[in-house]
């Protein structure tokens, strides 16, 4: 439930509209910032602690190593929650544009879509005008696949 009584996350089969439910939507682009730095450093030590097991040779390819952890961490815990932990955290969670939690394939499609904008600059920094200034504070990719990230109940 959230502050306000209202306790769907969806009407009508759809996200939430940003005009009559600001509260789905606030504060969401910081929350989101704070999620990502968890989850980098949560990455990060994975891929720390996984280095003996590389014979240290992890070193000279440690940015594709974390890369590759970071994108199937990123993929398990959005299609088994709709959420990374970091996500959890900042307490929003991602939603279709259904407004029902992510599948396999939208997690995947999402996080594919994450990956691209990590790997061009200019992407994720048009990520995060759009997050910034749109209604439903949808970034690049949130965009292009119909989703958003909204404040959990509390």
């Amino acid at each position: 439930m959230y502050a306000d009584g209202h306790s769907a996350p969806r009407t009508a089969g759809r996200l939430p509209d940003p005009r009559s439910r600001p509260d789905f939507y606030e504060g969401v682009p910081g929350k989101r910032f704070g999620a990502w730095i968890a989850d980098t450093v949560l990455v990060v030590l994975v891929c720390v602690l996984l280095l003996p097991f590389t014979a240290f040779l992890g070193l000279f390819f440690f940015p594709v190593m974390m890369l590759i952890v970071g994108f199937f961490y990123r993929w398990s815990t959005l299609a088994g929650g709709s959420a990374t932990w970091g996500m959890r955290l900042m307490g929003i969670e991602l939603r279709e544009a259904d407004g029902h939690r992510f599948s396999n394939g939208t997690a995947l499609a999402h996080t594919l879509g994450y990956s691209v904008s990590i790997a061009v600059p200019v992407l994720q920094v048009i990520s995060i005008v759009l997050m910034l200034i749109t209604d439903r504070k949808q970034g690049l990719t949130d965009h292009i696949i119909g989703t958003a990230a909204l404040n959990k109940p509390v």
